[in-house]
């Protein structure tokens, strides 16, 4: 159990899909065997890098400590992925929302239309289904799966950059639908992008400010849906700027691909710089 938010751990599942690579079936091995061998990083038995903790009675000191161990650990690896990240020349982003604001949309008409090149690491609790749209789309993907886990973490993405194998472009971390866990936890990420769909009401940077601030871009999904919902951009963008100050603001439809250029503009420059 994940000492921090109190999700599990052990039923984590990393999946190569197989037409990614041609060295498929030795990529599972090593999956199978729990192998990572990379810069620093020992071979494990297959248990990923989480603390397994038991916190007896009510003594919120030794909670708040074991919590501040947990992050810090994870800070560390995270550290460990962004250095192998840039020794590539690769930048990642994190790409973090509630279920169903269409995070994988969007990253399917970006993959077919900005003419960026992305890996891309699916994180849902169960199936592959994003990850097969991914890679249907015509990019290499990989997909974790959580089981009881509300969040990545940065073990969980080194193991699937073992698999990925990214060699050009940008690596987007497609984290678990969630607007609270995914803030606390860097992955190794460049940049962290959160999306909020317009179905989902105007007062969610006040309900869930730590996702908020954590962000370096917003996205406003499904601005097609706005003659149909009460929703004020101008009310989400005035809160979120009290929490982040000149956080920018991206409102834009990956269904109909309204302003669909400007996403792909932040994504250039982000890949260049």
């Amino acid at each position: 159990m994940c000492a921090t938010c109190g999700c599990g751990a052990e039923e984590v599942r990393v999946s190569l899909l197989a037409d990614n690579q041609p060295d498929a079936d030795e990529q599972q091995h090593h999956l199978d065997h729990g192998h990572y061998g990379h810069e620093g990083h020992p071979e494990h038995d297959g248990a990923l890098e989480h603390d397994h903790h038991h916190v007896h009675g009510h003594d919120r000191t030794h909670t708040l400590k074991l919590e501040q161990a947990v992050l810090a650990k994870n800070d560390h690896l995270a550290d460990h992925n962004r250095n192998w990240l840039a020794s590539r020349g690769l930048t990642a982003i994190n790409l973090m929302s509630s279920p169903g604001a269409g995070k994988t949309t969007l990253l399917e008409r970006t993959i077919i239309d900005s003419g960026l090149t992305l890996s891309v690491i699916e994180g849902d609790q169960e199936t592959t289904v994003d990850a097969e749209r991914i890679r249907a789309a015509g990019a290499r993907s990989v997909q974790v799966n959580t089981g009881a886990g509300c969040h990545l973490d940065a073990a969980m993405v080194r193991r699937a950059l073992d698999q990925l194998r990214p060699e050009t472009g940008v690596v987007v971390i497609e984290n678990v639908g969630n607007l609270v866990c995914p803030a606390l936890f860097d992955l190794g990420e460049a940049r962290k992008v959160v999306i909020i769909s317009v179905t989902e009401g105007d007062d969610k940077p006040l309900k869930y400010p730590h996702m908020f601030s954590a962000a370096d871009l917003i996205v406003i999904n499904k601005t097609d849906l706005l003659p149909y919902v009460d929703f004020d951009v101008e009310r989400l963008t005035r809160d979120a700027r009290r929490l982040q100050p000149g956080v920018e603001v991206l409102p834009l439809s990956a269904r109909t691909g309204d302003n669909l250029d400007r996403w792909f503009g932040w994504l250039k420059l982000l890949s260049t710089g």
